[in-house]
């Protein structure tokens, strides 16, 4: 039995398709608040999503989610009561309206009085911000819309857990900064699980984040200690050390390198993103060693 204030807890997860294994002895534990979730394309980010979210099975290991084994009918059933998940791609009805779609959430998730369901599909299309667009078609909506009454439908229920999967992909700055607000303010009392490729979205929600590479944890911490493993190893220069494992000419006309800095090179403050890159790169390293 997990601890109350733990939502998952997952040791040594192993998950297998055919001969390829996406997670290879997953650990970790998931609290409340904001946990960030990184790592290159297949690294295992979407099949730990789809485990935890009980769309798919979980292989070897243990899993608790919501104190409950997702491996049991009874389990399953416990958890999707106490979850909600948006998809990366939430497999919206265009001809539906807001309101109509989350209503069709509602029924999925058992709430069987219409009158009860409906207050709360309006609290949740309140809750993102969309109480004007309750009648507007889902194929009238912009991609910001939509994005919201997905995460509307996700809210259904006010859910312990809520797991998000890229759920800034193609919004434009102001509409992330929007959805940003919204994320932050889920985290206060509940697991969220963010799902994503922006690194700056998780130096700016999360308490803590996991990096995956290959099915392999890789890192499990503060995004400062991820930042940190840049230190000392971002320095600027006027053009492009060929050292450098990256570098790019900044606005304000001087380069950034990442890597081994040569001797005396000016340092500069290392970001979470500096960090992810390296990391990726050592493990890329070691795997070419073995």
């Amino acid at each position: 039995m997990t601890a109350p204030n733990v939502a998952v807890a997952v040791h040594d997860l192993t998950v297998d398709y055919r001969s390829v294994r996406a997670l290879a002895g997953v650990s970790l534990r998931l609290g409340s608040g904001v946990t960030g979730l990184l790592g290159p394309n297949g690294a295992g980010k979407s099949t730990l999503l789809r485990v935890l979210a009980t769309a798919a099975p979980p292989g070897g290991g243990d899993i608790q989610v919501l104190g409950h084994d997702p491996r049991t009918p009874q389990g399953r059933l416990a958890i999707r009561r106490g979850l909600g998940y948006l998809p990366q791609d939430p497999g919206f009805h265009p001809s539906f309206t807001a309101f109509e779609f989350v209503d069709y959430i509602a029924i999925l998730k058992e709430m069987t009085d219409s009158a009860a369901r409906h207050r709360e599909v309006q609290r949740v299309l309140d809750a993102v911000g969309l109480p004007e667009r309750r009648g507007k078609k889902i194929k009238q909506l912009s991609g910001g819309m939509r994005q919201r009454v997905a995460l509307a439908a996700a809210l259904v229920g006010d859910p312990r857990f809520l797991i998000l999967d890229e759920p800034t992909v193609g919004l434009d700055p102001e509409q992330r900064l929007r959805f940003r607000e919204l994320i932050a303010d889920l985290g206060t009392g509940r697991t969220v699980l963010l799902s994503t490729h922006q690194t700056e979205d998780v130096a700016a929600l999360c308490s803590s984040v996991v990096v995956l590479d290959r099915g392999i944890v890789k890192f499990n911490g503060e995004p400062a200690a991820l930042a940190d493993v840049a230190a000392g190893r971002v320095w600027s220069s006027p053009e492009r050390d060929p050292r450098a494992l990256a570098g790019w000419r900044t606005g304000v006309g001087v380069v950034r390198n990442i890597g081994n800095p040569p001797a005396g090179a000016p340092l500069l403050d290392p970001t979470l993103e500096d960090g992810y890159l390296l990391l990726l790169d050592a493990t890329a390293q070691q795997k070419a060693v073995r």
